[in-house]
């Protein structure tokens, strides 16, 4: 009798532990039609299982919304144009900015290209976005931390909402203006010396009727100021929050960086043939802004006709990356120029007039009314051309620009024509999904279960034939687009003999295709790409592992190609002592490498050297900074640039950079070279700055703050951490899918699912995603049981 009383005792805690590693909750849900289950595996995707489509995006939008609340409301406000509202007429011009680029075609049309029933799914999803804040306002007490900081209430989503193109990868046209800038101040043919086209040299000259000299007006002013990321200030909180120092950091909530070249991403497919188990594999690490909450958020949706797993934009329904029951998908940039600056005569007599094709035209007017914290609302016209919105007026010199958006057309909103792709079954479905995928320009690449690999380059592309889209233009009938080239005719490949695809944000478009009128002339610097395919074309069978080590791959080819070039040059003391130990370096990035912390000060010094040498005085404060490709072909084949003799020239240069890297190393890092490492606190690492966490007292920014970790790598590196020695860039997601198991996909989302700092998922991801560690993310039912921490149960409320 006893141990019949003391087995119930052990099956009752084993019982009772069960429920506390995965209690189930219920919750009466309004405007469901049906239950649905949502189980949380321990890393913090919640997989949702729905009996029909309306109620799956319902509550995707209901579970993304309970994880990132604060991410929404400002996402909310930046797309609606009320930032001011809350931060006062310092956020004005973006608000202008906001509401003066904003969508205003039809909203059936434009939710119905992203899937043939986007209208149900985009009103779904808000409407699962509205329940939860519905439910938390009920008990505000629940709400996250940011809103009692700053005193304001989570509002109702609405459709406009989902499609605002205010966050997305959209153009070139800052790079335009700049090269416009740059042209004017020291000519075309010295701008395309210091600038890396390729693979032809585009035309950079600037019609004779735009006076080149108002190009340095701020131009650009209102659509920077709505792309810029939001930032807070101490004044801007409920006083107890306050960090009580005279001076603050003020930083910034982002949920990307600008499209620089500088930021990138990897993607590669692979057949069987080159696998030792024989199955396709899709790899994919989107490189974008290093911040808490993640840019990416990771989701598993299960109804009938949809199975699909992995990652994509908390704001939107969908997946952006990962796959389905069939197939596996992943994205890069594909660098597609949609943008372009207009320069307009205008009527003296009349600036609301502006001059085309021989004719004065009016331009649109729009009145919008913008609320400011502590002041009377702001009453504001906005103005368009027939090219689109006017960004700068200069009536004292009768001159108007604007900037024409093709992702203005319907269907621009990034990343949401996923949809589509999302029930692709096989390559020709999941190409067809890709005619309607128009922003951001991507490199797509499917694997799927039968062994097929391919890649389509999207994104909605301006044909030009009469200029290259790369400098200002004048808005008078001549430089006109001639459409958009077809989805389907940019760059492809479908099962290659070489048995591979990747993608890295170089040119990867081949020399023979035909439509480079739809094309650009700027990409990343080929590194990343070249390491890729070199590993990738070896004739060894690879394996999981070797995916995995290949996305966090740290060989720098520019220190390849760089190092060697010190081999003639003599030095003394320390600078001798950092030479030798670059000797028999296998030229890795890794966070313990002496001989990486020596050459990334190194590569650092020779940047900002060049810059300061090669770029005219006139140009300063034009360009920023050279691409490293062109800084490495330079230095590779010296010319007059380095004097009369080049070779000589160029080696004093490689010295004189050297030894201002050792005396940087010694400053920040002490005299003992053996520790010198390149991944440690106080050099290469990251350190994740919440929005708020530099403007609050000290307890709360323990709490909202994430790290400090060492990293590795850098900007041309595949395992990619950006060129900041504090990473601001790279690689917070990643996946792996092999697809004969769909268990076996890996991944990893740092620093974690959730913005809420109370949440346990906000940065339990954080340590293992600095040590280039990945998770399983499992698809399988039994799997996913295997490892969930809570299930909810929502259920329809019959409450009105």
């Amino acid at each position: 009798m006893k141990e019949i009383s003391f087995l119930f005792a052990v099956l009752l805690i084993i019982s009772c532990k069960e429920t506390e590693t995965n209690p189930t909750d219920e919750l009466a849900i309004k405007g469901l039609k049906e239950s649905v289950e949502i189980v949380r595996d321990k890393w913090g995707i919640n997989h949702i299982y729905a009996k029909n489509q309306y109620d799956l995006f319902f509550a995707q939008g209901y579970a993304a919304a309970e994880d990132r609340l604060f991410q929404f409301e400002i996402w909310r406000r930046q797309a609606t144009g009320t930032i001011a509202e809350i931060l006062g007429e310092r956020e004005l011009n973006r608000d202008i900015g906001t509401r003066l680029f904003k969508f205003r075609g039809d909203m059936t049309t434009e939710m119905n290209h992203y899937h043939e029933r986007g209208t149900e799914i985009i009103n779904a999803y808000t409407n699962g976005v509205n329940a939860y804040i519905e439910a938390v306002l009920k008990t505000p007490e629940r709400l996250p931390l940011e809103f009692k900081m700053l005193g304001i209430l989570p509002q109702k989503w609405t459709p406009e909402v989902v499609i605002s193109r205010h966050q997305g990868l959209l153009g070139n046209i800052g790079q335009e203006l700049q090269i416009g800038r740059a042209v004017a101040a020291i000519g075309e043919e010295k701008a395309k010396e210091l600038y890396w086209f390729h693979p032809k040299e585009p035309d950079l000259s600037i019609d004779s009727s735009i006076n080149k000299s108002f190009l340095s007006e701020d131009i650009l002013g209102l659509y920077n100021a709505y792309r810029k990321p939001v930032k807070f200030q101490k004044e801007d909180l409920v006083s107890d929050y306050q960090n009580t120092a005279e001076a603050e950091m003020v930083l910034a909530f982002s949920k990307g960086e600008n499209d620089s070249l500088s930021i990138g991403s990897n993607n590669w497919v692979v057949k069987g043939d080159l696998m030792q188990d024989g199955n396709t594999y899709m790899a994919n690490d989107p490189h974008r802004t290093i911040a808490v909450p993640s840019l990416r958020y990771m989701a598993h949706l299960v109804a009938p006709g949809w199975n699909v797993i992995g990652g994509g934009e908390p704001e939107i329904p969908g997946i952006s990356i990962g796959h389905n029951e069939y197939g596996s998908w992943g994205l890069t940039v594909f660098r597609t120029d949609g943008e372009d600056l207009y320069v307009y005569e205008l009527n003296p007599e009349n600036p609301n007039q502006y001059r085309y094709k021989g004719e004065w035209k009016d331009m649109e007017q729009i009145t919008e009314t913008i609320k400011v914290k502590g002041q009377n609302d702001s009453i504001v016209k906005l103005s368009y051309t027939l090219h689109g919105p006017v960004s700068h007026t200069d009536t004292e010199n009768n001159v108007a620009y604007a900037v024409r958006c093709a992702w203005l057309e319907s269907g621009g909103s990034p990343y949401l024509a996923s949809l589509r792709m999302d029930q692709a079954k096989t390559w020709e479905e999941f190409r067809e999904a890709c005619n309607y995928s128009h922003i951001p320009g991507e490199n797509m690449v499917w694997a799927d279960k039968q062994g097929n690999i391919g890649w389509q380059a999207v994104g909605i592309a301006p044909i030009r034939k009469n200029f290259s889209g790369l400098v200002p233009v004048p808005g008078d009938g001549r430089y006109e687009w001639e459409g958009y080239l077809p989805i389907i005719e940019k760059p492809n490949n479908y099962n290659p003999e070489q048995g591979f695809l990747a993608t890295a944000n170089q040119n990867v478009t081949s020399s023979d295709y035909k439509h480079w009128d739809a094309i650009g002339f700027s990409w990343s610097d080929p590194y990343r790409g070249d390491r890729v395919n070199e590993v990738l074309q070896t004739n060894e069978k690879m394996t999981m592992e070797d995916m995995k080590a290949l996305q966090t791959d740290y060989l720098s080819i520019p220190a390849r190609i760089l190092v060697p070039l010190l081999n003639g040059i003599v030095f003394e003391g320390k600078h001798a002592e950092a030479k030798a130990k670059l000797k028999d370096w296998d030229y890795r990035l890794e966070p313990n490498s002496i001989a990486a912390a020596i050459y990334v000060a190194w590569e650092n010094q020779l940047g900002d050297m060049a810059d300061e040498r090669f770029i005219p005085e006139k140009a300063k404060g034009i360009i920023s900074s050279l691409q490293m490709k062109r800084i490495v072909d330079w230095l590779v084949r010296p010319n007059e640039k380095f004097g009369a003799n080049p070779i000589l020239g160029r080696n004093q240069f490689l010295s004189d950079a050297f030894e201002k890297a050792v005396i940087d190393l010694e400053q920040r890092l002490g005299s003992d070279i053996n520790k010198w490492h390149y991944g440690q606190t106080v050099n290469k690492h990251t350190y994740i700055t919440h929005a708020l966490g530099s403007i609050v007292h000290d307890s709360l920014q323990e709490k909202l703050d994430v790290g400090p970790l060492p990293r590795g790598g850098n900007s041309y590196t595949p395992g990619s951490t950006g060129g900041n020695l504090r990473q601001s860039s790279g690689a917070s997601f990643r996946m792996i899918v092999n697809t004969g198991d769909w268990d076996l996909a890996i991944g990893t989302n740092g620093p974690g699912q959730s913005g809420n700092p109370e949440s346990p998922f906000y940065s339990n991801l954080f340590e293992s995603w600095a040590n280039d560690e990945y998770f399983p993310v499992y698809y399988s039912r039994e799997k996913i049981d295997s490892v969930a921490v809570n299930t909810k149960i929502l259920k329809p409320s019959n409450k009105d």
